[in-house]
């Protein structure tokens, strides 16, 4: 396939793009804006911190920020921000508010934005990232103001992970069980209350450096909890660059950057060429970012983008993808259609997969020399946009 192309507890998560948040706004970002109800956890958070005092409020969520919409709403003299690691939950969840209030801002960001906050709400899934569920606890810890409360809930009514946790911030732990009335609503879920009453100790930095060797170069990557792959280069990366011999002067795309491994790769082989990467998660986007400063390549560009738009699009030679492989192959399908429209007449598309009876049935409807080669348990598919 090489050529020259000129044209129980949270666990980590096991496919490309972006934080555990990111699946769930997969299901619902094509859905008609409505008003949907807070999954339980969230739920369950939400009726904790109605309990509590706070007007500077900050709200992580497993959905729509459900739960930062309603505190804006109760609360017209509060200011709450819902904060998002990716776009696409954060687009659905303006969209899907009736009615945004003016005191409620959603923002997404790579680090929670700055308090002092009052009052901090943190819903978790049971199934989602330990080491981002970690992080996005010590940043509530952090920003909330001495006296502030962080209201943490989880989808396991078993718990004991997130309770040690939170236990070994030093801080009491309040346990608040679903109340009798609300059993429906929140079933199979606890949530816990914190104070806090000091600044904390010790504050750990959940990013890393990844160094890989492409072609006869070394390159520094920075990954960090969220961003497919924290702490490794992907296998179907190094697949990627494996596969791929750019000429120079070739315009390149990297879809669904992630840390930016293969984007820096291929930045790297000659400064004439020019590479565009671009996420739906700002974590991505900043360490892709970063990742091109550390290196010196003035020649990546890097963007915040959920809808698969590209500057100059029609006149791009090379769309290289490492599509997730959940969703049910609509995520692929949008990084293809990205891909379709963003290449020139001509131009090739190069993705790399786990499974590809769905590329193989589908790419011929739109794309002519279809081929695939199989490398190490990945499939390399390539495809050319008809002239």
């Amino acid at each position: 396939m090489a050529r020259e192309d000129r044209g129980a507890r949270p666990r980590a998560t096991s496919g490309p793009c972006g934080p555990s948040e990111a699946r769930y706004a997969l299901q619902t970002m094509n859905l008609a804006a409505e008003p949907l109800p807070a999954r339980p956890a969230e739920a369950h958070a939400l009726a904790v911190a109605r309990t509590l005092s706070g007007e500077r409020i900050v709200c992580t969520t497993a959905g729509r920020g459900q739960a930062a919409h309603a505190l804006a709403l109760e609360r017209p003299a509060a200011t709450v921000v819902a904060w998002f690691l990716d776009l696409h939950p954060c687009t659905a969840a303006r969209e899907g508010w009736a009615a945004t209030p003016p005191n409620l801002a959603a923002e997404c960001v790579p680090d929670m934005p700055e308090g002092a906050f009052d009052l901090a709400v943190v819903p978790l899934a049971k199934a989602g990232e330990t080491e981002l569920a970690r992080d996005l606890l010590q940043a509530a810890l952090v920003n909330l103001a001495i006296g502030g409360h962080l209201v943490a809930a989880i989808d396991n009514p078993r718990d004991n992970w997130l309770r040690e946790q939170l236990a070994e911030t030093g801080e009491t732990v309040r346990v608040r069980p679903v109340e009798a009335a609300d059993r429906r609503a929140k079933a199979g879920t606890i949530a816990y209350v914190v104070q806090k009453t000091r600044v904390p100790a010790k504050v750990r930095d959940f990013s890393s450096e990844v160094v890989f060797r492409d072609r006869d170069r070394l390159l520094t990557a920075f990954t960090r909890p969220g961003v497919f792959a924290h702490r490794r280069i992907d296998p179907g990366a190094r697949h990627l660059l494996n596969a791929v011999d750019v000429a120079p002067e070739t315009r390149v795309l990297d879809i669904g950057c992630g840390s930016g491994c293969v984007a820096l790769g291929i930045a790297a082989r000659d400064p004439s060429i020019r590479v565009h990467a671009f996420d739906s998660s700002a974590r991505a986007v900043d360490c892709t970012r970063r990742g091109a400063e550390r290196n010196g390549l003035a020649n990546l560009t890097v963007a915040l983008e959920a809808a698969g738009r590209v500057p100059e699009p029609g006149s791009w030679d090379l769309a290289l993808a490492n599509p997730p492989y959940y969703s049910d192959f609509r995520l692929a399908e949008i990084f293809v259609e990205s891909a379709r429209m963003a290449l020139a007449p001509g131009g090739t598309l190069l993705v790399v997969t786990k499974q590809p009876t769905w590329y193989v049935e589908n790419l011929p409807r739109m794309w002519t020399n279809v081929a695939r080669e199989e490398v190490k348990g990945y499939h390399l598919i390539e495809a050319q946009r008809p002239e």
